[in-house]
């Protein structure tokens, strides 16, 4: 069975199966209208191992603007360099964890040591940064560490590679963040513009692009990328896959539905919300709709 075949079963299956079927169709449909794809995950998903997926996603085509958690960006970098993160154990003994200088991201553990490589590459990028001027935009600064990060897989890599901005509002809120500061700390004029990427992103679409949103979980990279739907008139596609529920009133668990009270979907668009695991539900819906548009010729050929 392909999974063409398996997601052709899911949509008489019932439940969250149902659902995840309809994502799959909303996918095609907003590629299929040339919408303009925001594409919003946490960091996470990264951490997970989908990072290599994410990059074919973008290589497709089926992504013309990506929006995450700077989590992302650094294992990313540490990736790119070759670091590895093992699997481990929900249930471990996470004291004895960290004396051994492990951290635990659910059953994945990160060694301490691959943070502070990231300085090794970081540090040499900005320093050319800086020379160039001393004002970077987020999304600038992501653009210039992809075109020196030599890996096929690498999210920050194909996205420079092909032109797809990579917005990242919490840029601080990491060992990464910790690097930019120490470097303004020598070098006080150095900035980078949170503000300034605010109008970047606005201006990634117009009020006349048809607009479609895949959002992934939760948190501030899917508020962030519909935000500008809302700016821009409402997105007439969004498809939402999170492990959260609508009772919490976060963003998290908000469905496309809540999203039509604020205009950030249209009310006539095209929705669908499936609950459950994106390393689970994603790459299902996601390769579906690939292989679909693939038969039809509307992806790009890399």
């Amino acid at each position: 069975m392909t999974v063409q075949e398996l997601m052709q079963q899911y949509q008489s299956l019932g439940y969250q199966s149902t659902e995840l079927y309809k994502v799959s169709e909303v996918f095609v449909r907003m590629k299929k209208d040339s919408a303009k794809i925001f594409l919003t995950f946490t960091s996470n998903m990264v951490t997970s191992g989908l990072r290599g997926f994410f990059a074919q996603v973008l290589k497709k085509g089926m992504a013309d603007i990506v929006v995450t958690t700077v989590g992302s960006i650094e294992e990313d970098i540490m990736k790119a360099m070759g670091e590895t993160f093992k699997i481990g154990d929900f249930e471990a003994d996470d004291v004895d964890l960290h004396e051994k200088g492990k951290n635990r991201v659910g059953n994945i553990l990160i060694n301490n040591e691959s943070y502070g490589k990231i300085e090794a590459v970081f540090l040499p990028i900005l320093r050319e940064l800086y020379k160039k001027k001393p004002r970077w935009a987020v999304s600038e600064m992501l653009r210039e560490i992809g075109l020196v990060l030599d890996d096929e897989h690498s999210i920050l890599a194909t996205a420079a590679k092909y032109d797809i901005p990579v917005f990242c509002p919490a840029i601080t809120d990491s060992a990464f963040g910790f690097h930019l500061y120490l470097f303004q700390r020598k070098h006080p004029d150095f900035m980078i513009d949170v503000v300034k990427d605010f109008g970047n992103i606005l201006f990634s679409v117009s009020y006349d692009d048809k607009k479609g949103v895949i959002a992934l979980g939760g948190s501030i990279s899917k508020h962030h990328a519909i935000l500008f739907t809302l700016l821009n008139g409402g997105a007439e596609y969004a498809a939402y896959i999170t492990t959260a529920h609508k009772t919490s009133g976060s963003m998290s668990g908000a469905n496309t539905n809540e999203a039509k009270s604020w205009g950030k979907v249209k009310d006539s668009a095209d929705i669908a919300t499936a609950i459950g695991d994106v390393t689970i539900l994603f790459p299902l819906a996601m390769i579906n709709a690939m292989e679909e548009l693939q038969a039809e010729g509307l992806l790009r050929e890399e």
